[in-house]
């Protein structure tokens, strides 16, 4: 969505709030930017998930020539998935002798941390502190390859990352993304929401593995959603006279989303192949081009996502 996003050259992106891959998407494209323009980025950005794709040639969850050729995207039913999900509940990362992540070599490969410290796209990228439960939002002059594992982390995949003398888990825990620096420390009155995790989902999950998947789509969503209640609330006191909450309550909010991201198993977010990164930056083009054709005259007039329908039961 974000290739996509750079070929309107009439758009300019303010800022990005983001976390785990998301966080990693802003900080290639913002440092990329800097230094060269939309196309840099978005070269920037192939050429990052390529290398996400070559770390993981190895992985022992790669699928066989024929998932690939039928197009069977989920792992859900492979021995190694299976085995690697049952792993996941009995040890924890600290149990294991886990190499280095990989990504950190990627992450330094792909971003050059000096431009993106000046760099004039202001990044809000957040982690959850382990201790107190609360976010860190790291803006451009902190962020580093720990920084950026950091948001990323999965307690149960990885260990913490430790910073400043506080470990940090996955920042979708405590803002997926954070909503707040966007309106308290930018002048843009819209903003895109990206969303890649569903917020309804049809049927009840029945698989431990399906129920485990819907829990942290829920807990990652809840935060955002609860951000864009108070903004639906704030917009009923905007005569209040405070700068910020006036800000809050003319914010124009957009959202690109696709349909396909519910179709996928759980597995999916484990799936690092080229072909399947592919697959998603092509759906996230063809959402994205849909959203402009639609709404692309809507953007600095008017919202087109009714958020005041979440606060519907509230």
């Amino acid at each position: 969505m974000l290739d996509r996003l750079l070929e309107e050259t009439d758009l300019t992106i303010e800022a990005v709030s983001g976390t785990s891959a998301g966080a990693m998407n802003a900080a290639v494209m913002a440092a990329a930017h800097a230094t060269g323009g939309n196309q840099a980025a978005r070269e920037a950005l192939a050429a990052f998930w390529r290398r996400v794709a070559d770390a993981a040639t190895f992985s022992p969850l790669k699928r066989s020539p024929i998932d690939v050729l039928m197009g069977r995207w989920s792992l859900d039913n492979s021995p190694a998935y299976l085995a690697f999900d049952l792993m996941a509940r009995v040890f924890s990362p600290y149990d294991l002798a886990l190499g280095p992540n990989p990504l950190e070599k990627v992450l330094a490969e792909s971003i050059d941390f000096a431009a993106l410290a000046k760099a004039p796209t202001k990044l809000f990228i957040t982690a959850t502190n382990v201790r107190t439960g609360r976010p860190r939002v790291f803006r451009n002059a902190e962020l580093s390859a720990n920084a950026l594992l950091a948001s990323a982390c999965l307690p149960a995949m990885f260990q913490a990352v430790e910073i400043d003398g506080d470990a940090y888990w996955d920042g979708g825990y405590s803002g997926n993304p954070t909503m707040s620096p966007l309106v308290a420390e930018c002048v843009s009155d819209d903003t895109i929401l990206v969303a890649i995790n569903p917020v309804q989902r049809p049927g009840v999950p029945k698989s431990a593995r399906e129920i485990l998947d819907r829990l942290n789509e829920v807990s990652f969503n809840a935060v955002l959603l609860k951000e864009l209640r108070l903004m639906a609330m704030l917009r009923k006191v905007a005569e209040s006279g405070n700068p910020e909450v006036a800000h809050w309550a003319r914010m124009r909010i957009h959202m690109i989303s696709s349909p396909m991201l519910v179709d996928l198993g759980a597995s999916s977010k484990l799936n690092a192949e080229w072909a399947f990164l592919q697959l998603l930056r092509d759906e996230g083009r063809r959402a994205a081009d849909a959203f402009f054709t639609a709404h692309g005259a809507d953007i600095g007039r008017r919202s087109t996502l009714d958020i005041d329908r979440l606060l519907e039961g509230v």
